[in-house]
């Protein structure tokens, strides 16, 4: 059985373990200081499978650089990886939309998203009769999964929030619009995961709220109720 484990999740820094039984822990991001990531773990760098980075801004890849020197393979795509200026280091392996890939005992299938990155991936991870669905920092998503019995999706802000922030000027307009184009709404969640088969999907984990522009309690109890799936926030 796969276990999710939000080690942060916000503007400031973004990284989560999966792990399972028979498989060594699997690093999504890599957002914190690495540092604080070392603490954060129960063990050593060197027993990760692997690290899958899903693009280039800093509160998601702040300590890939120090992760390669400790000699942890990380999966990105090639955008991300020239954006980083890790491209030609030997433990980056490439990583593309539609491309399956195996870290250590996991599966991992990556996509495309929709943000103002080079080259930004979501992910289904599957160990055994395990997929757990990881979409972080996109607009809105395309593409359809069946199967997922875990899911891990960014939960950005409330849409009604956001535009009374703007109109009131408690944010800059463009930092708003930005929010919009960038990441994804509430509303666009639950459209998004009821596209999707849920039918063996027994968690939901919301991720990255803007801290301005969220209502956790609403979020919680909207997707709970249409989906019928518990709710996390992380």
């Amino acid at each position: 059985m796969i276990t999710f484990t939000s080690i942060a999740s916000s503007s400031k820094g973004n990284a989560y373990l999966i792990e399972a039984h028979g498989a060594a822990p699997l690093l999504l991001e890599a957002g914190l200081p690495i540092k604080t990531l070392r603490e954060k773990l129960s063990f050593g760098m060197s027993g990760l499978a692997g690290c899958l980075v899903s693009h280039e801004h800093g509160d998601h890849s702040k300590a890939v650089k120090d992760l390669l020197k400790m000699g942890v393979d990380c999966f990105m795509s090639w955008g991300t990886s020239e954006a980083l200026a890790v491209s030609a280091h030997h433990r980056v392996h490439t990583i593309a939309d539609g491309l399956r890939v195996k870290v250590g005992e996991w599966d991992v299938l990556s996509f495309s998203l929709k943000h103002d990155a080079a080259e930004p991936l979501g992910f289904l991870i599957a160990h055994g009769d395990e997929r757990l669905l990881f979409i972080t920092d996109t607009e809105y998503v395309a593409q359809r999964f069946a199967g997922v019995t875990l899911a891990a999706v960014e939960c950005n802000h409330n849409a009604e929030k956001l535009s009374e922030n703007i109109q009131r000027g408690n944010i800059p307009s463009v930092v708003g619009h930005r929010g919009r184009r960038n990441h994804t709404s509430l509303d666009t969640v639950i459209a998004m995961l009821k596209a999707n088969d849920l039918s063996k999907c027994r968690h939901i984990y919301l991720l990255h709220l803007s801290d301005a522009n969220s209502d956790e309690r609403k979020m919680k109890d909207e997707v709970q109720k249409a989906t019928g799936i518990p709710v996390t926030i992380c």
